[in-house]
């Protein structure tokens, strides 16, 4: 097992020509990210006997951005030196035995491509960069030599290890270069041949060229011979070899006392060998060298697939070269290899370590050509740990690379026995949960919200859940299937997965069936509990061992406790204040039993709560407990707990991970800390036990680490807090509390300092935009990125712990801690005047703090002072040793000349940018009259002021222009976009500031703004209004927006928007502004729209209003007029079912007379209307709008609207004489309300408009009106079709008006049937079947009816005409074809569908469900009916139908007749009830009618009944 700390550290970074190197005695380095790794091998690695012999043993960390460039001093003596080079632009020399860097520069303009440490000179370090620049670092001396040799971008370059002032150059398009330093840069040799970016140089190991048997005649190029020329032997060039590799796939061979080639080495192409990979990722070709110094005759290379091949250079022409690792394919990197660096341990073994992009750094022994070790790495966030419930010490590690590692941890052999999966998974792994029972299954979550199960112990693809998140798995848990009954009967696991989403959903998988759709545990919690509320959102879940309870945390902080099997809600927890991220129950296991009902979590605030839920659980309460105090309670992070975990070894031990980047170790039933780790770089997100060692944990974080540590080992009891954090503290528990304002004076001194070292490297986590992955931005930086936490509440500073809680922001910056500070102090401050008065006394800060302390010193050192400078003044010349006592003094600057006062004023001025007081730097600048520096300086630290700039015009009206521009641009960066356009007015830069605001959405300062300075006219002020009204009205602030769009002279979209919410004041007002502005067409939309939904509140005068607010809708106010005396007709008359409440216009009050009349009474005195012309007028406007044919769903109100449409075009058309206009649109309203089966409504129409008949209409129309004969004839069909019906009513003496149809002998017995009828349309009445049942049936009353109804039954014979029967017939036909043929399409569609998804039996069961007879259920006369009817015989059926449609003339085809058929039915049923009543030769018509037409399926049946 091995009790010692392990790393799992990042991946090296990519495309880099050096970032990894070693030296003598088994010391290895490699660049990750922003730091440098530090790997011991060999003996002295110290690991377990049978153990590879190597061990991570730090990181040098510093640099602020990607490492480019590592290389060590090879020097015996100084191995412990090295330098790396990084993106921020700094070369830094460390010493890896402190770890600190020795020193630094940031010579270079540009990004550092190359860097090596000369083998030849100790103390000179050669980078170059992207530019072409090259720079010489001199470390003992502090000196630099700039180089410009070429204008390209160099990509490695190798200091000569025979010659000191050498250097090979390799450039991205090819070219390589061999300079001489000393001379400054002078070009020794360009070496072309090569056509694509070199990756590697690496020189002989031996001087000479007779190392290799070349013959130079014949090998050599002479395309590489630069110039023609022959190039002199001097002992610079004399004897040395030297190969490139490059993108194009060669590696050549150079001759330096030629400058030619002599050897060029293609690389083959292999069959990728070891697997692993995934194929869809491109990946570019990277050719590294590595020439062994004990070999100089071989030559080590990586190749395509991340082979790595041993070149014979001896035997050239037969590209004869061994493959490493040949009788082992798993071994070999499986993709391209980066670098190449040799080691030498201890006891004297040759071995080449290899960086590669599959993440692995490779051991190779040179003296096997065999993989002696891999240590693996990290691409991505350490997401999530879970050890193995079965597989003992196998820890899955969720990555944010897109690859999940399992980790055998006892591993005897192997300290880092690590298997990758990364086939499906294909996203950020951020969540895994090994099953409780299953060997080697793992689910895994990931951050595009993919859920799947891995088999550790296969090669297969893992299986993915067919219902994904829509955002990021936060967490995965095994549970009992709730309910039992939704994955159905004998198909149902013993556990199924549960996954909670970013979008707050817990899902429920059946991990027998992925592909099966998810289950929302919402619903049935919902159902359950009976929750009719909005349910919280999820953001973790968590089952109690057993598995009978669940645990969810919501994102607003509450925890509700479930229980199986239907997800009972028997508790809720209101402890934190913001989102949970982690829940965890205690072992089963413990000493006690109630030990297993705590329950610890954490949330986003720095709080751990542990609570005991042994009541609740065990009291089967029948409504929700609600708990608002914890059982222990676990203060000490400073910033937000994303992960806990129990010691499965002890009881009550509890180990949590923070953002504050350490790990802390409680005893959770004593409320104590235990020990703080604090060995990450980053904030931690993930920690788990060890499931063998109660010493040992392992935890995860952004820094791309796992480390696996010991509490034993750890120095600290509790996490770090902040300075002023501890300072309070100290104040809190040691000062009397009226003395405490006098104690907050002295907040940088010493002790402060002192306590601010402690914890040092744990308090410079640094905030960074987005962490570099293998030399490539990622964005999970960003995405980690949180919010600033606010301060921690008042209750908070004076609880039991002594420990003040800090911001939960990464890192502890200084203004964060101050408000915080300032928060928690008012329980204890003094009165007001207290504190006024104490400032006032306050003593300004030194400008000069170190010259004036230097000053202070003992008398013997103030007299040195007087004699160094009485020496300095009066000597003409200082030797040596006064010149460095007097730099040493350089306070005494202050008493001699300027250039001294200077040097002065820059220590001073380091000193306070060191103590973080920049405005007295900038106030020291000034003094120097350094004004242009000042700002400058200022600008770059982005610490300019409005001092400064005020200031600026002093140093020039350019200067003040720049200093403005920067100011702004520093302005923007704070998010102070309003103060930054100002700044931009001042400069006159009106269009920047008006774009800046509307960029960053300040819609109404930059309108403000461009009002005042703009052009009216100018378009950006038009842009601005309508920009920010499309924002307006997308978030529905339509008020708002419509000022915007009035703004922007865009008065039609200004009415618009107005009028979107719909209602009725929005759209008067929208109607109102859209008169002012002109839009009189859609103001008369508008108006009405406004009426209409007037309308259906009942409001008539506010809908009357409405339609005065334009002319062109007097008709419709005609309308609604004509519609309200309607309506308050029908509500006389108890006809109207509505109940609201109406708002009746006074004009409805008069109810005598007929109602036609009062209609025309109305229009004449309240509209003004009585002239012909102006009935003609208004009848135009309206015969112009045309409303939809009724139907059965047509809702009555607006039904109501559409008849009164037509019937006030009737009455216009009846004041005008225009008798065929008036029958028309009086036919129009009769037949809306029959095809909407409302019966009632259409008589009413009658009664209300023709009380005494169509004799009227008849004596008009006269006989010379022979086109709208057909119309009157249907007008009266109708009217005989209403009355008809009302007479069969009325023979069951129920009907209200029975009296004027019937009389009656004595009382009958009410027909049951006929009782069901009443006041029902008659297409719902089944008249026929009645007919069935009465005809058999005597009458058992005198029945006899009245002149009335003899009339009526005499007038029926209009009703059976034979032609608009045939007609009907014809439509009826048609109807029923295309129903059929649609049919069978619906069933071919079927039959499709069961074909290419069924077989076997299966398939000949939909086969007969396909082939079922395509026949209605009511056709069941005849056996003809139940057959398949053919698609030839339909064609035949509607052709034959539509030639007798087209028969008929077009008078009976343009106006509707009532059911020719169904008059029939009526008449046989009444000559049933009343014998004698309807004559003998009218039933014979009926029945000839029935018999000829009778054949749908509508009316067989009924048909052969009456028969």
């Amino acid at each position: 097992m091995g009790q010692d700390p392990r790393t799992l550290p990042p991946s090296p970074n990519w495309y880099c020509a050096r970032c990894s190197d070693a030296v003598p005695g088994g010391l290895f380095g490699f660049a990750a990210r922003t730091s440098v790794f530090l790997v011991r091998v060999g003996p002295s690695a110290g690991v377990s006997s049978g153990a590879p012999p190597f061990r991570v043993i730090g990181e040098l960390v510093g640099h602020t951005e990607r490492v480019s460039g590592f290389t060590f001093s090879h020097h015996l003596g100084q191995y412990n030196l090295c330098a790396s080079s990084s993106d921020d632009g700094t070369v830094k020399i460390w010493d890896v035995e402190t770890r600190t860097v020795l020193t630094e520069h940031a010579l270079h303009q540009h990004t550092i491509s190359a860097l090596h440490w000369s083998p030849l000179v100790k103390d000179l370090i050669v980078s170059g960069d992207e530019k072409g620049v090259i720079f010489c670092y001199w470390l003992n001396r502090n000196d630099n030599q700039y180089l410009f040799v070429e204008p390209r971008t160099i990509f490695c370059l190798t200091c000569s290890p025979h010659h000191e002032d050498l250097v090979a150059v390799g450039y991205k398009d090819g070219l390589v270069v061999i300079i001489d330093i000393s001379k400054k840069g002078d070009v020794i040799h360009r070496l072309r041949g090569h056509e694509d970016e070199i990756h590697s140089i690496a020189w002989c190991p031996l001087p000479g060229e007779d190392c290799l048997s070349i013959s130079q005649e014949e090998h050599s190029e002479d395309a590489d011979v630069p110039n023609r020329k022959v190039i002199p032997q001097t002992p610079v060039t004399k004897g040395c070899y030297l190969a490139t590799g490059s993108k194009d796939q060669t590696i050549r061979i150079w001759s330096c006392s030629r400058g030619r080639g002599v050897m060029i080495l293609k690389l083959p192409f292999l069959k990728r060998r070891g697997g692993g990979i995934d194929p869809t990722i491109k990946e570019r070709l990277w050719l590294t060298l590595h020439w062994p110094s004990d070999q100089p005759t071989q030559l080590v290379s990586s190749c395509l697939g991340g082979e790595l091949l041993l070149w014979d250079l001896n035997q050239s022409w037969r590209r004869n070269y061994t493959l490493f690792s040949a009788s082992s394919e798993g071994n070999t990197h499986s993709r391209i290899v980066f670098n190449l660096c040799p080691l030498q341990t201890e006891d004297n073994k040759n071995l080449l370590l290899s960086t590669s992009m599959d993440r692995d750094v490779k051991c190779w022994d040179m003296s096997t050509l065999e993989c002696c070790w891999t240590l693996p790495s990290l691409g991505g966030f350490a997401y999530s740990l879970a050890f193995s419930p079965v597989d003992i010490g196998c820890l899955a590690i969720g990555v944010g690379d897109g690859m999940i590692r399992v980790w055998n941890t006892l591993s005897l052999k192997n300290n880092y026995d690590v298997k990758k999966f990364w086939q499906g998974v294909k996203a950020k792994v951020t969540a895994l949960c090994w099953h409780p029972t299953k060997e080697g299954c793992l689910a895994f979550g990931t951050d595009d919200g993919k859920v799947g199960l891995y088999d550790t112990y296969s090669n297969k693809p893992p299986q993915i859940s067919s219902t994904y998140h829509k955002k990021t798995v936060y967490t995965l848990a095994w549970g009992p299937p709730v309910p039992t009954v939704s994955l159905g009967e004998g198909d149902r696991p013993p556990l199924t997965l549960f996954s909670c989403g970013g979008e707050g959903i817990v899902l429920q998988h059946n991990p027998w069936k992925l592909s099966g759709e998810a289950f929302d545990i919402n619903k049935l919690i919902r159902d359950t509990n009976s929750i009719k509320y909005k349910l919280p959102v999820h953001t973790e879940i968590s089952w109690k061992a057993d598995g009978k309870i669940m645990a969810l945390g919501n994102e607003d902080g509450s925890i509700e406790i479930f229980q199986v099997p239907n997800l009972k809600l028997i508790c809720t927890i209101q402890q934190h204040h913001k989102l949970v991220n982690t829940i965890s129950w205690h072992h089963e296991h413990g000493s006690q039993p109630e030990l297993s009902y705590l329950m610890a979590s954490g949330s986003n605030n720095a709080v751990i709560y542990v609570h005991s839920l042994k009541t609740v659980i065990e009291s089967n309460s029948e409504s929700p407990v609600t708990i608002t105090e914890p059982y222990r309670t676990l203060s000490g992070h400073t910033a937000k707990i994303t992960s806990l975990a129990w010691s499965p070894h002890h009881d009550g031990r509890l180990v949590s991970a923070s953002y504050d980047g350490t790990a802390q170790v409680w005893d959770a039933l004593r409320e104590e800390p235990l020990c703080n780790f604090r060995g990450h770089q980053g904030r931690l997100l993930c920690v788990e036990w060890s499931p063998v060692d109660p010493d040992c944990i392992y935890s995860g974080a952004d820094d791309f680490c796992v480390y696996k540590w010991l509490t034993s080992m750890q120095d600290h009891s509790r996490p770090p807090q902040g300075k002023k954090s501890i300072e309070l503290e100290k104040k809190r528990l040691s000062q009397p509390k009226a003395k405490l304002k006098k104690k907050k004076k002295p907040v940088s001194r010493v002790p402060v300092k002192q306590e601010s070292c402690e914890g040092n490297e744990d308090e410079n986590l640094k905030e960074s935009s987005g962490p570099v992955e293998n030399g490539v931005s990622d964005q999970e930086g960003e995405e980690e990125a949180q919010q600033p936490e606010e301060p921690c509440s008042l209750a908070s500073a004076i609880s039991r712990e002594p420990v003040i809680s800090a911001s939960a922001s990464l890192g502890f910056d200084k203004s964060k801690t101050i408000i915080h500070n300032k928060v928690t102090l008012p329980k204890k401050e003094a009165p007001k005047e207290k504190p006024e008065a104490l400032i006032k006394k306050r003593k300004a800060r030194s400008m000069l703090p170190l010259s004036t302390s230097l000053d202070h010193r003992s008398k013997e050192e103030l007299h040195q002072d007087c004699l160094v400078l009485a020496t300095a003044k009066h000597s003409k010349e200082l030797n040596e040793d006064m010149f460095a006592d007097f730099e040493e003094r350089f306070h005494l600057g202050l008493f001699t000349d300027r250039t001294t006062l200077y040097k002065m004023m820059e220590v001073e001025g380091k000193g306070h940018l060191e103590n973080g007081h920049p405005e007295l730097f900038h106030q020291l600048m000034l003094w120097k009259g350094d004004l242009k520096g000042i700002l400058q300086t200022a600008a770059e630290r982005g610490e300019l002021t409005d001092n400064l700039v005020a200031m600026a015009p002093v140093a020039g009206y350019h200067v003040w222009l720049w200093a403005v521009e920067a100011f702004a641009k520093q302005l923007c960066f704070q998010d102070q976009y309003v103060k930054a356009a100002s700044h931009l007015l001042s400069i006159h830069k009106v269009y920047e500031a008006v774009e800046l605001l509307k960029s960053n959405h300040f819609y109404r300062e930059a309108i403000a703004i461009a009002k005042a300075r703009l052009r009216p006219e100018d378009p950006v002020l038009k842009d601005l209004y309508l920009s920010w009204g499309a924002i307006l009205e997308r978030d529905g602030h339509y008020a708002m927006a419509a000022k915007c769009y009035l703004g922007a002279t865009a008065t039609y979209d200004a009415a618009k928007v107005l009028a979107k919410k719909g209602d009725a004041a929005s759209l008067r007002t929208a109607a109102e502004l859209a008169v002012i502005v002109g839009e009189e067409e859609l103001s008369a939309s508008l108006a009405l729209r406004c009426a209409q939904e007037l309308l259906l509140a009942r409001n008539w005068i506010g809908a009357q209003e409405a339609l005065q607010l334009h002319e062109s809708l007097k008709g419709q106010r005609l309308v609604f007029c004509l519609l309200e005396l309607l309506y308050k007709h029908l509500e006389e008359r108890q006809v109207s079912e509505c109940k609201i409440t109406s708002s009746y216009n006074v004009w409805t009050t008069t109810t005598e007379g007929p109602f036609e009349k009062r209609v025309t009474a109305v229009w004449k005195s309240i509209f003004g209307i009585d002239a012909p012309e102006q009935y003609q007028e208004a009848f135009q406007k309206l015969q112009s709008i045309k409303y939809p044919s009724a139907t059965n769903n047509t809702p009555s109100k607006q039904l109501l609207l559409h008849i009164c449409h037509d019937l006030t075009l009737a009455v216009l058309s009846q004041q005008v004489s225009s008798w065929d206009e008036a029958v028309s649109s009086l036919l129009q309203a009769v037949v809306r309300s029959y095809d909407s089966g409302n019966f009632t409504l259409m008589q009413e129409v009658y009664s209300a408009f023709l009380p005494d008949g169509c004799e009227y209409l008849r004596e008009r129309l006269g006989d010379h009106h022979s086109s709208i004969t057909p119309a009157f004839k249907s007008l009266e069909a109708f009217f005989i079709y209403g009355h008809l019906y009302e007479l069969w009513w009325s023979l069951s003496g129920s009907y209200p008006k029975s009296g004027i149809w019937v009389s009656f002998g004595h009382r009958r017995k009410a027909v049951e049937h006929s009782q069901q009828l009443d006041d029902a349309s008659p297409e719902e009445a089944d008249t026929v079947a009645s007919c069935q049942s009465e005809l058999s049936r005597p009458p058992e009353v005198d029945v006899s009816l009245t002149g009335e109804g003899e009339r009526v039954l005499h007038a029926c014979v209009q009703l059976l005409s034979e032609s608009h029967a045939g007609l009907q017939d014809s439509q009826r036909t048609i109807a029923e074809v295309q129903e059929t043929l649609a049919e069978m399409i619906r069933q071919h569609q079927r039959n499709q569908i069961c074909q290419s998804t069924e077989n076997g039996s299966e398939k000949s069961d939909c086969e007969q469900e396909t082939e079922r007879p395509l026949s209605s259920p009511h056709s069941q006369c005849s056996k003809e009916e139940n057959e398949p009817v053919s698609l030839p015989e339909l064609t035949r059926r509607l052709t034959e139908a539509n030639e007798r449609m087209a028969k008929f003339p077009e008078s009976i085809k343009t106006w509707p007749f009532p059911d020719v058929l169904e008059c029939c039915l009526v008449l046989l049923h009444i000559g049933s009830q009343c014998p004698g009543c309807v004559t003998l030769e009218m039933q014979q018509q009926a029945r000839e009618l029935l018999q000829k037409f009778g054949n749908s399926k509508v009316y067989k049946r009924h048909h052969q009944a009456c028969m």
